[in-house]
């Protein structure tokens, strides 16, 4: 019965997406698909609002000195950011649409164009396709060419460091791409937290069970000084910050970097 359930929520979260995808390509067809914010901010959030629903899933957003307007979660950031984030689950992708990053494109595995509804959304709004890391210059093309784009746009993006969900409960290894390109573009990195319940969270697979998740997103990192000599050593102090914030979550509930910490109301529907 419970698989049976497993199933029922995974194939109606696929024909969201597929209808999704559908409405997205039929808004995009009369813009000449040039309004990637209208898809990618307001129906892309739609769609991971949708599936999140379907899962029982709810979430609650936390600022901390957060680039966003304060007085509403989804202002445009004050200037050009890069997201970077834990990796845990295959909910955070759909986490990460509901949530609506304003004027941000994202770095997804180019595996997940297979499922051709998302392969969709991604065309459309615009996401850089990654490789595995085996294909390192590959990667380096990639990540040039998203330096360029970024550069003249001014848009903000996301990435994981991680490049894959680690479900052990720990920070896995950071990869380099992440600080390379906030040490070109002399871009703030923003630090988002996922605490996910692991009662709740589905890992690898996609028996993702109904609860709250804890979205925190952390002051900005400056990185007008960074320089390319010391890119290790950045990266391995930022990696030292998610560990600090994965252990007081873990043993407290909640980080213990600032005490001024104020959640938003839970969003989506817990059914």
């Amino acid at each position: 019965m419970r698989r049976a359930a497993m199933y029922l929520r995974v194939a109606a979260s696929f024909g969201v997406m597929t209808l999704g995808a559908l409405v997205m390509l039929a808004a995009a067809i009369p813009t000449l698909f040039m309004a990637r914010r209208l898809y990618s901010e307001v129906i892309g959030r739609a769609i991971g609002a949708a599936i999140l629903s379907i899962c029982g899933i709810r979430y609650r957003v936390h600022h901390v000195s957060s680039p966003l307007d304060p007085r509403t979660p989804h202002a445009a950031p004050l200037s050009q950011v890069i997201y970077i984030s834990n990796h845990t689950s295959t909910i955070d992708v759909f986490l990460l649409i509901a949530i609506g990053l304003p004027r941000t494109r994202f770095f997804l595995s180019g595996f997940l164009r297979k499922l051709v509804p998302l392969g969709i959304i991604g065309y459309l709004i615009r996401i850089f396709w990654t490789v595995p890391q085996q294909f390192p210059e590959q990667r380096r093309r990639i990540f040039q060419r998203a330096d360029r784009i970024l550069r003249r746009t001014g848009d903000s993006v996301y990435l994981s460091p991680e490049g894959m969900r680690v479900t052990t409960g720990e920070i896995g290894h950071f990869n380099k791409g992440s600080f390379h390109l906030a040490t070109s573009l002399r871009a703030p990195i923003v630090p988002i937290y996922f605490a996910i319940p692991p009662a709740m969270n589905p890992g690898m697979g996609y028996d993702a069970k109904p609860g709250t998740i804890d979205v925190w997103f952390l002051p900005p990192i400056d990185t007008s000084s960074w320089r390319l000599e010391d890119l290790e050593r950045n990266r391995d102090d930022v990696r030292a910050l998610f560990v600090r914030m994965n252990d007081d979550v873990r043993r407290h509930g909640a980080p213990q970097l600032a005490p001024e910490l104020r959640p938003s109301p839970a969003r989506g529907v817990l059914v």
